[in-house]
This record gives structure tokens, C-alpha cells and sequence, in this order.
């Protein structure tokens, strides 16, 4: 499946970084399938390091953590 002519993978990922939830420090996720579509899970991947954030891979997604708080698993 390919992109939209509308939508880049650079389009996107502007969109994911610049969302409400990234700037504010919060939490997203995403399918993994669809990132890996979308824009590629390196470059994916990159982008989130890039910017000091942590990503965790669970299952079917990815749980972006767009602060760099320490993570600590507590269950």
C-alpha cells in the first residue's frame, strides 16, 4: 500500500512530533505496522532518539514516551 500523494513520510512524522501529546511530554501509540508503512521503523526510530525520547515495543505497538523521564516497570 502506498501513501497518499498528500502525506510524506517526513509529513507525518512532522505531525506525530508537533502533536499536542509530544510537545506536552505525554504518552502515544502507534501500530507498529502502520509506522513501519508509513515512514519505516528505523527512521521511525531514529527520529524518536533524536529527540530524547523512549520508545517500547508491546505486542502489535509502539508506546512513545515523549519526555526522558526514567522509566521504571513496576508490575
Amino acid at each position: 500500500m502506498t501513501l497518499p500523494a498528500h502525506l510524506t513520510p517526513e509529513i507525518w512524522l512532522a505531525d506525530f512530533f508537533n502533536s499536542k501529546e509530544a510537545l506536552s511530554g505525554g504518552v502515544i501509540k502507534r501500530q507498529i505496522r502502520d509506522v513501519e508503512r508509513l515512514v519505516g521503523r528505523a527512521h521511525f526510530l531514529d527520529q524518536a532518539r533524536r529527540r530524547g525520547y523512549q520508545v517500547v515495543e508491546s505486542g502489535r505497538h509502539f508506546v512513545v514516551f515523549c519526555h526522558q523521564h526514567d522509566l521504571k516497570r513496576v508490575v
